[in-house]
């Protein structure tokens, strides 16, 4: 081809393309468009759109103990801002669709000329549904079904609009136009499966299982992708067992466990764990369900799900009552690397359930707290956990006690022989231990809290010169700097060019190397059997106070575990520990009569007739005493607690605080170990601020808030010691010409109730005879030596002087006592602080 010939072909191929217009509908132009937009903008957008596909496919966790969703998808409700996106592949999506919309389309004559572009519009509005945009996908959708009804990919978008709307919630709609379309003769296998699993999800949403099914069978059937194959048999298989038919159930793990590798090896798995689960150990062989399970653990495709397969072994050994075996293989799954929160909850929430059934209370507490992290708060499990956790707060709070408290009169009761014997073989071991790290590499470190912490609460003694900055002045410091210089360098003289010498640590670098780990464990405060033997308590009364401690502690075990756990076996142990080492006298006969009734509920008749005994003869006018004689006197105790303290809250509630400060402190002392107790602390706690203020008050809510801070009062008291006492605390008093509300008082010194009564009704008379409808009158306590006796409702303060000056000259009346003028809210801030006089001399 010449020159000329080149030229001319050129011309006229540019001629051609550049004559491809839009407006045109030439065999050219359709073409040219048709190519263009098929190979190269949509085919760029649908790459992107697979991207994101995956992307949602790889992040998105299935969570495998509820029904699965058929289609990956996380919706969420964020709300996005104009013209954003969440996914980046679905906004470039996107954006090639209206491209190839814009550059493409061939609207001649109302008619689409183009063919891609009903494929440009299915892409548009697939990529908003995954980018949860639902009501533009809508629109994209119902485009194409609007413009495009003879288009090959109208059922296409079909089924996409009824996805989209059961994303919306109108799963009815949905429901009643894929009917229709599953109806058509016309839908290929993929169609028909897509249009299936959607029938189906609608239903799932719905809660009607049982309609799910069929359809559901029916995408499993017929789809192409053998990754869906495996999904929808999945499901299949759990709706099966929601529905409690676990042979169905069965049959569609076996067809997940058919697909092997050609479907994802998490749904492989997890179809053996759901068999598993299904498996009848009544009537089932057991030894192959445990090969089965074994041969899971052993192959290496398995280990990203050795969590899954290592908790069924745990359910196998419980089911079998073999719990040892069960614990090993639950804390194997624990161990495990994985991402499925809900089953570590589930591994933390059997274990504490283990615990608790061998009354490891403790133990069991941890657990719960574990199971509370990895757990949702949305669920109601959580709930019920939560108040399970909460019930265990006293156990563990007593026993830790006791645990330390025990520890500590041990070691008070040792000579001084015994102690330095016991402490210096502690510490030996720990040094031991010590130098077998030091020889394994590791750098022996000075510890700023050392000593056994449950025996020594505050036994922490920190290095010297922990507080300085300065190198030298730290001693951990130092000692960290030389030994990690003999270990990179050696033993080194002292010369110039030090550093150019062999680095070949000899002898003498290893001899300083020892030494100096010698000096360091000599230097440790954590080895000297002296640093532990100060701690110890010599005094008397501290030891006492440990002790009453220490049987409080064994008390409150002992009831909790006999009327919360019916552990009986723990609280007799507790009781019994207690009375054998001189309780105070206050928990003597509680003790003695909760053991009663424990030996009662063991059948140990013997001992329960014993104690019986004892509580008749030396606790005869006692009320345990009247209810061994008669137990039906129990439901009809006047002195019962409860009873007690609704006739002691009546005197709260008639301002006899003082009554009600020094009832409490008896009945505090008489109900030692009863859960009312920290209700009687409330109400004192109530009592001091209405008559002592908030001083008394935040002193009195601090003992109950640490004392019972297991308890719904306890929390009550913390909770108004974070909130309510700072804002009363910062309360000032204001102008009174800023105030709508006044108040004319007479207080009456060393009051006595006939004085207050007699100057009440006087002035409630007047209020009736002068027709003062809107006033009343009260008696207010103040404090211990004076009470006021309160006019309220006055609009301002010169009324309130002339309406005392009514009161002073009226002869029927003649109050001519000392009186004073205050606003609603300054009367207030008096009685929260009691600082009256602050304010009579102020204002």
């Amino acid at each position: 081809m010449n020159r000329f010939t080149r030229i001319t072909f050129f011309i006229l191929l540019s001629a051609a393309i550049f004559s491809c217009s839009r407006k045109k509908d030439t065999f050219i132009n359709r073409n040219y468009h048709a190519v263009t937009a098929e190979y190269n903008t949509l085919y760029n957008g649908q790459v992107a759109f697979d991207q994101g596909r995956e992307e949602i496919n790889q992040n998105y966790a299935d969570n495998y103990w509820d029904i699965l969703p058929l289609e990956r998808l996380d919706v969420d409700d964020k709300i996005l801002l104009p013209d954003s996106v969440r996914n980046q592949n679905f906004g470039r999506a996107e954006e090639k669709a209206v491209k190839a919309i814009q550059k493409h389309s061939m609207q001649i004559g109302g008619k689409e000329r183009n063919p891609q572009i009903d494929e440009a519009y299915l892409l548009l509005g697939k990529s908003r549904y995954f980018d949860q945009r639902f009501i533009p996908a809508l629109d994209a959708f119902n485009y194409i079904l609007y413009r495009y009804p003879a288009s090959d990919n109208i059922n296409h978008a079909r089924i996409w609009r009824e996805k989209t709307n059961i994303r919306l919630g109108n799963e009815k709609l949905a429901i009643k136009n894929l009917k229709k379309i599953l109806d058509s003769d016309r839908l290929d296998d993929q169609d028909l499966a897509d249009a299936s699993a959607s029938l189906s999800q609608a239903y799932i949403n719905l809660n009607q299982l049982d309609s799910a099914v069929v359809p559901l069978s029916n995408a499993a059937d017929f789809t192409d992708v053998n990754a869906e194959k495996g999904r929808y048999y999945y499901i299949l298989g759990q709706l099966h067992n929601r529905l409690g038919d676990t042979a169905m159930a069965n049959v569609a793990f076996d067809e997940v466990i058919e697909l092997k590798r050609k479907s994802p090896r998490i749904y492989y798995v997890n179809a053996y764990v759901q068999k598993a689960r299904n498996f009848d150990f009544n009537s089932g062989n057991n030894q192959y369900l445990l090969d089965l399970l074994t041969e899971l653990e052993a192959d290496r495709e398995n280990r990203p799900y050795l969590d899954k397969i290592y908790f069924q072994l745990g359910e196998y050994y419980n089911r079998l009552d073999s719990t040892n075996i069960a614990l090993e293989y639950y804390n194997k799954s624990l161990r495990s690397p994985s991402s499925d929160v809900y089953l570590k909850s589930i591994n933390y929430e059997i274990l504490a359930g283990i615990d608790f059934d061998r009354a490891n209370y403790q133990d069991a507490g941890k657990y719960f707290d574990s199971t509370l992290t990895y757990m949702s708060p949305d669920l109601l499990e959580y709930r019920t956990i939560k108040k399970k956790r909460t019930n265990l707060d006293d156990v563990i709070k007593y026993e830790k006690i006791a645990e330390e408290t025990d520890s500590i009169l041990k070691l008070a009761g040792l000579s001084e022989a015994e102690r330095l014997a016991y402490f210096k073989d502690y510490t030996e071991n720990l040094k031991a231990k010590a130098l077998e790290n030091m020889e394994a590499g590791e750098l022996p470190v000075y510890s700023a809290s050392i000593g056994p912490q449950n025996n020594f609460p505050g036994a922490n003694v920190p290095p010297a010169g922990e507080g300085n900055s300065f190198y030298f002045y730290n001693p951990l410091r130092v000692s960290r700097g030389a030994q990690e210089f003999l270990r990179t360098w050696g033993s080194r003289e002292l010369t110039d060019n030090w550093r150019w010498g062999s680095k070949a640590l000899n002898q003498s670098s290893v001899n300083a190397q020892e030494t100096l780990m010698d000096i360091n464990l000599d230097n440790d405060p954590r080895y000297d059997p002296m640093t532990y033997i100060s701690q110890i308590p010599g005094e008397q009364t501290v030891i006492d106070s440990i002790a009453e401690e220490r049987n409080f502690a064994y008390f409150q075990l002992g009831v909790i575990y006999n009327e919360n756990y019916r552990e009986y076996d723990l609280a007799q142990r507790r009781l019994e520990f207690l009375l054998d080492n001189q309780p105070q006298e206050r928990l003597v006969l509680p003790a003695k009569y909760n053991l009663y009734n424990i030996y009662g509920a063991q059948g140990n008749l013997t001992a329960q007739e014993q104690i019986k005994n004892d509580i008749l003869q030396n606790y005869s006018d006692s009320r345990y005493a009247a209810f061994i004689r008669d137990p039906g006197s129990l439901q009809r105790d006047e002195n019962s607690p409860e009873i007690v303290y609704n006739k002691l809250f009546k005197k709260y509630e008639d301002q006899e605080y003082q009554e009600v400060i020094e009832r409490s402190n008896e009945y505090i002392s008489n109900f030692t170990g009863d859960p009312i107790v920290p209700k009687f602390e409330l109400l004192k706690a109530r009592s001091a601020a209405r008559l002592m203020g908030i001083g008394a008050y935040e002193q009195a809510l601090n003992h109950v808030a640490v004392t019972y801070s297991q308890t719904e009062e306890g929390r009550k008291a913390q909770e108004i010691l974070n909130t309510s006492i700072p804002e009363l605390k910062n309360l000032e008093f204001a102008s009174d010409s800023l105030q709508s509300s006044f108040k004319l008082i007479y207080p009456v010194e060393n009051p006595s109730s006939e004085d207050s009564e007699k100057l009440k009704m006087t002035i409630e008379k007047a209020l009736s005879e002068l027709d003062y409808n809107k006033l009343s009158v009260s008696i207010d306590v103040y404090n211990v030596e004076q009470t006021f006796v309160v006019v309220h409702g006055i609009s301002d303060r010169s009324r309130s002087l002339g309406f005392q000056e009514l009161l002073r000259e009226n002869k029927n009346y003649k109050i001519d006592r000392v009186a004073f003028v205050m606003s609603a809210e300054n009367y207030r801030i008096v009685q929260i602080k009691k600082t009256l006089r602050s304010y009579l001399d102020n204002f």
